[in-house]
């Protein structure tokens, strides 16, 4: 089923948003298993019938969720406003936007987590990752390319694999938090576990790259 129009009337997209909402917090909070669509329509003060009306199923709510949380995050990273920093500030901050959409965002690592049992177990459709991860590709390289041109940076870089292995790096004290937990010897998503793993992270990474040493 594909996913309901997003251009909808007022009444209508504010039901849909409510609906959003609510699935979102039900899901990350007992899974797609668990989550039952009475739980969602009672959060979002809507009746089940009107859940299934818009999206079918379960699954395509959840997945719908998904997608709307996976456009949020790209879509902030993608604007972030960087292009007039020096590269190693560019790139940190970068990194720290990644980190702090979890940080913020109390749902959001189990959300995502949730989501990859859901991607791995499922054929699922194209959604707004996807699509738009070319441009998130392009805006890391960029700063990338500035960094080496400048000397800052290493040579020979390949921008995909340190985007790829930078984002399990940073969100890796959410969406994997009791292993992370449990290694470090501290309670990672704590106000100051959230503090030493968002400085770690950006300097281990920075470190792999920069052409003097980041002391860590």
């Amino acid at each position: 089923m594909s996913k309901p129009s997003t251009r909808a009337e007022p009444g209508k997209r504010n039901t849909m948003n409510r609906l959003l909402a609510a699935g979102r917090q039900i899901f990350a909070l007992k899974g797609l298993a668990g989550a039952r669509v009475e739980d969602i329509a009672r959060e979002a003060k809507v009746t089940k019938q009107l859940v299934y009306h818009y999206y079918g199923s379960k699954e395509v709510l959840f997945s719908t969720v998904l997608d709307d949380a996976s456009q949020q995050i790209m879509q902030e990273l993608i604007t972030l406003d960087i292009d007039d920093l020096p590269p190693e500030e560019a790139l940190r901050s970068l990194l720290h936007c990644c980190f702090d959409q979890y940080m913020k965002d109390p749902h959001l690592g189990a959300l995502a987590l949730e989501g990859i049992r859901f991607h791995n177990a499922s054929e699922t459709r194209s959604n707004s990752f996807t699509s738009e991860s070319p441009a998130l590709v392009v805006k890391f390289s960029a700063v990338l390319k500035r960094g080496m041109e400048t000397g800052v940076f290493r040579q020979g870089i390949d921008a995909r694999l340190l985007l790829a292995s930078s984002a399990l790096l940073m969100s890796g004290g959410f969406t994997n938090h009791y292993t992370m937990s449990v290694l470090v010897g501290f309670d990672t998503t704590s106000e100051d576990g959230m503090r030493i793993w968002r400085e770690h992270s950006a300097n281990l990474i920075l470190a792999s790259i920069m052409q003097q040493p980041v002391r860590l």
